[in-house]
């Protein structure tokens, strides 16, 4: 593998990766995913500032029953979609603190151990070192 290749590909959290593709999988999940990315982005507005303008000023002499209905089904679709990213986020967060909380109980037992050997070398080396030599 070549460093421009390896430094192109970024590390993930393994709670990231998961997620990922858990995300991948799902047909529906995609999709809620680009029509929240979609209705984040500049070009939403964009698209909706000119289309309601033109809408109101060239298409019907008086838009405003219509174009607030079709205002309010669009803000009832979108907040859905808001609070399926936001279940996504939660969902995601409670993945990577379950993960980090294991690998931080794997590492605390390691250093645990780790701590109880030196101490057992210490006290060897201790008494080796402080214990006065038998008499020959």
């Amino acid at each position: 593998m070549s460093t421009s290749t390896a430094a192109a590909t970024p590390l993930h959290h393994p709670a990231v990766v998961e997620h990922l593709a858990k995300r991948a999988s799902s047909i529906q999940l995609r999709v809620a995913d680009a029509i929240t990315k979609f209705a984040g982005s500049m070009m939403f507005v964009y698209i909706h500032a000119i289309g309601f303008g033109l809408w109101m000023l060239f298409i019907e002499p008086s838009p405003w029953p219509t174009l607030t209905l079709v205002v309010s089904l669009e803000a009832i679709f979108l907040s859905t979609f808001v609070m399926i990213g936001q279940n996504r986020q939660a969902e995601f967060q409670q993945i990577k603190a379950d993960h980090d909380f294991v690998e931080q109980e794997l590492e605390l037992k390691t250093n645990t151990e780790l701590t109880r050997a030196i101490h057992v070398m210490t006290e060897e080396l201790h008494r080796r070192l402080l214990t006065t030599p038998e008499a020959k």
